[in-house]
Parts: C-alpha cells; sequence; structure tokens
C-alpha cells in the first residue's frame, strides 16, 4: 500500500505529545497491534469500505430512503440527522483544531494509514460522531432500523483504529460527542 503520510507535515514536540504523552504512548501500543492483528485484505477492504460509506454516503442514502418510503412523516427524524450532522461537523471541525492531536501514524511508522485521512489531526473522531449520532436520531423514531444501524456505526467506530487513523480515545470521545448531540437534538 502506497505511504499516505503528506510529505510536508512535521510533528514538533510542543504540540500533540505534549499535550498528550501519557495517553498517546499507551493508545499507540494499542494502535499497533490493531495493525499487527488484522492484516487479512479481505478484513482490511470492509473496513475501508466501512470508512468510506460512513464519510457520508451511507447516511446521505438512508436520509433518502426515509424521504423515498416514509414521504412527510420522515420530516421530523430527517431534519434532526441534519441539524445533528450540522453542528457535529462544527465541533468536531473546532476540536480538532483545538486540540491538535496528530494522528497514530504520524506519531509511530510502524503504524500504516490504510486509507487517506480526511484532514490532519484525530482527536475527536468526527466518522464516529456522526454515525453514533446519525443512528441514535434514526433508531428513536424508527427502533426496526437498529439491526442495520447499530452494527454499522460499531463497524464505522472500530474502522478508524484499524485503519490507523484514530486512537482509541478520539474514537470514544467522538461517540460521546455523538450520543450527546443526539440526546439534545431529540423530542
Amino acid at each position: 500500500m502506497p505511504d499516505r503520510r503528506s510529505p510536508n507535515l512535521t510533528f514538533p514536540a510542543s504540540t500533540a505529545t505534549v499535550r498528550w504523552p501519557r495517553l498517546t504512548d499507551r493508545e499507540l501500543a494499542w494502535c499497533l497491534r490493531s495493525q499487527q492483528v488484522i492484516r487479512h485484505r479481505s478484513v482490511i477492504r470492509l473496513f475501508a469500505v466501512v470508512s468510506r460509506l460512513g464519510d457520508g454516503m451511507f447516511w446521505y442514502g438512508l436520509i433518502a430512503a426515509l424521504l423515498l418510503l416514509r414521504g412527510t412523516a420522515a420530516v421530523p427524524v430527517v431534519s434532526r440527522m441534519l441539524l445533528v450532522g450540522a453542528v457535529g461537523l462544527v465541533l468536531y471541525k473546532a476540536l480538532k483544531a483545538r486540540t491538535i492531536r496528530f494522528r497514530p501514524y504520524a506519531r509511530n511508522r510502524q503504524i500504516e494509514p490504510r486509507v487517506a485521512p480526511l484532514d490532519e489531526y484525530s482527536f475527536p473522531s468526527g466518522h464516529t460522531l456522526h454515525a453514533v449520532s446519525f443512528t441514535l436520531v434514526a433508531v428513536y423514531y424508527y427502533p426496526a432500523l437498529g439491526w442495520l444501524l447499530i452494527p454499522f456505526a460499531m463497524l464505522v467506530a472500530l474502522s478508524r483504529i484499524v485503519l490507523g487513523l484514530h486512537y482509541p480515545s478520539d474514537v470514544l470521545a467522538g461517540a460521546l460527542l455523538g450520543a450527546a448531540l443526539a440526546i439534545l437534538a431529540l423530542p
């Protein structure tokens, strides 16, 4: 797999490494283990596809399907999904710019980024934030979708670590933020 690290990046010890030293060092071990254990191409490909779908395609498809199948009855759920999506985007981008935590592969060359990242920083996981918030909102209105959305959201969250793009705490923070946004958006 080609090296997806940006050749222009420099990682001064005075930024994220100073802010996150113990946690980052512990989590790097988890990231390394994940990369060592999950080496089968088909499994990596599965997580790459899940990650790509989690970029938005899956959620846009869900919104379109709800509107097509439920019509105006889907407007409350779709409105709330769009709201948590927009607020989540602003929130995670602001947090990433403020916390400046470099991705695991940028801290340890043994961790291979298995897909290209969407941005430079890792905290929090925006994919996980959106997967959890969209899932909770959709399942609140349509509990029967839980069998599909809950496993997909879990795969999105796990993909972030498996693909070398996030630390476990990035994913946990994204999940907690996503859950909080969903709870605030629900009636």
